[in-house]
């Protein structure tokens, strides 16, 4: 799964800096990892290690955005569940019992603060023509 999510990333984009984490859940139960940005493959470990939950990954990526990804990562037949694809803070929600642990979901960001207004609308649209994903 590490070398198919790895070739994902490369063939989407020749720019993006990116670490991959994988936790296996059968025979050795290893931390698999890759990424062509040894300080983002560190943290990505660092996080595995932290959720510790079987057959899960982490990607953690920049100079590209995760929607860019996320249509080819759910094609990769290796992958059932993705939780989030953000650039706000994660909390994972992890159940463990006798036989190992599992993450039941995520918090991703922060609670609504209000409703958008005519000028937040203004914003959103301007900022999604900026970054390419309108016309």
């Amino acid at each position: 799964t590490v070398e198919d999510l790895y070739e994902i990333m490369v063939g989407i984009s020749a720019h993006v800096k990116f670490g991959i984490a994988f936790c296996e859940a059968s025979g050795s139960c290893l931390i698999r990892a890759a990424g062509n940005d040894p300080m983002l493959q560190v943290v990505a470990i660092q996080n595995a290690e932290e959720i510790a939950a079987g057959h899960s990954f982490i990607i953690l990526l920049k100079e590209a955005y995760p929607i860019n990804f996320l249509n080819a990562i759910k094609q990769c037949p290796e992958v059932c569940t993705i939780y989030c694809a953000t650039a706000n803070p994660v909390e994972v929600i992890v159940a463990e019992t006798s036989q190992g642990r599992g993450i039941l979901g995520v918090i991703d960001g922060f609670a609504p603060k209000g409703v958008e207004s005519a000028e937040d609308l203004q914003a959103r649209q301007e900022l999604l023509r900026h970054i390419g994903y309108k016309l």
